[in-house]
């Protein structure tokens, strides 16, 4: 069965481009995917790199609702440990109460110190009325009629059991290493499971692709894609190369290590060849949908990679129809 189908947005910088030029064209993109029928987008928070705009999540969340009607927008994802659980409740009671049963809250680990990172989750959910009675938050607090979405975001078990614990959401980053996405995954709907009596959601699972009209252009946009995550893997963190950047490159014995290492997270071919490997993908870990990550220095073969994948998922078999 084809899995449904979503959209995980780093706001790509590439080679001669600037950061506002990503930015506009994450917009573009979440306008664009909402028409060809993605079913969520969500837009990451990186700072201090060249190869990645998008510092203030929350924001082009924002952005991104204003310009498109059905879809699902949030965070993959505000990076707790930097921030304090009142201050990313209120933007997001205040996203909920504009966007109803749209807004997404995608939490990630990283970004600070991590040791007291539950007890950061467990007071957001509850100021956000996700959990108790909103006893913690302070009087005249804006509570959403209909609070965000929570998905904790992980590569590895320990966000996937706290995930369960909560009885929240789940989602695992295949694209930096797919080898713990089973027993994360397993961990989650454990956790969930004994939490609360039923079946967990099943969980998300967000795959890097790279997908063209033919192989031999799907394979360059990969090579681009490698070259860059091997140069940042050894220290040298610079926008997205060009294909024609990445064929003409001279690799050293260890950027070919890291590409060597990196293979196994990044997905690439023809639409219908990256289509079946999503599809297996999804099987073999027990979930309904894929939340795609897309890299390029140019925004037009981002957009050509989402639109091809969307017109195959249409083609093919009927997606999954779990909630969303």
């Amino acid at each position: 069965m084809v899995p449904r189908l979503s959209v995980l947005d780093q706001s790509p910088v590439g080679a001669g481009s600037t950061p506002a030029d990503a930015l506009a064209a994450s917009v573009d993109l979440a306008q664009a995917a909402e028409e060809w029928g993605y079913v969520r987008h969500w837009v990451a928070e990186h700072h201090g790199s060249p190869g990645f705009a998008g510092s203030a999540p929350e924001i082009l969340a924002a952005v991104l609702l204003a310009r498109t009607r059905r879809m699902r927008v949030g965070t993959g994802g505000v990076l707790l440990p930097r921030y304090s659980p009142v201050k990313v409740a209120e933007v997001f009671s205040v996203l909920a109460s504009l966007y109803p049963d749209r807004v997404d809250l995608g939490i990630g680990r990283s970004g600070g110190p991590a040791h007291d990172f539950p007890e950061r989750v467990r007071a957001l959910r509850v100021l956000l009325g996700l959990d108790g009675d909103g006893a913690e938050a302070e009087p005249g607090t804006l509570v959403p009629p209909v609070p965000p979405r929570m998905w904790l975001l992980g590569a590895g078990g320990r966000s996937a059991a706290l995930a369960g614990e909560l009885g929240a959401d789940y989602a695992f980053a295949h694209f930096l290493d797919p080898r713990p996405a089973r027993e994360s995954l397993a961990a989650y709907r454990a956790a969930y499971a004994e939490r609360t009596g039923r079946p967990a959601p099943g969980g998300v699972l967000a795959v890097r692709v790279a997908t063209a009209e033919s192989e031999e252009r799907a394979e360059a946009l990969a090579h681009s894609v490698l070259l860059w995550r091997s140069r940042k893997d050894l220290g040298e963190d610079r926008p997205l190369p060009t294909p024609e950047e990445a064929a003409a490159h001279r690799w050293t014995s260890l950027e070919v290590q890291r590409a060597a290492v990196r293979r196994a997270s990044l997905v690439w071919g023809t639409p219908e060849q990256v289509l079946r490997r999503l599809a297996a993908l999804a099987e073999e870990h027990g979930v309904e949908e894929i939340m795609v990550n897309t890299l390029t220095c140019d925004p037009r073969d981002r957009l050509a990679s989402y639109r091809l994948l969307a017109e195959c998922a249409a083609a093919g078999a009927p997606a999954a129809t779990a909630r969303v």
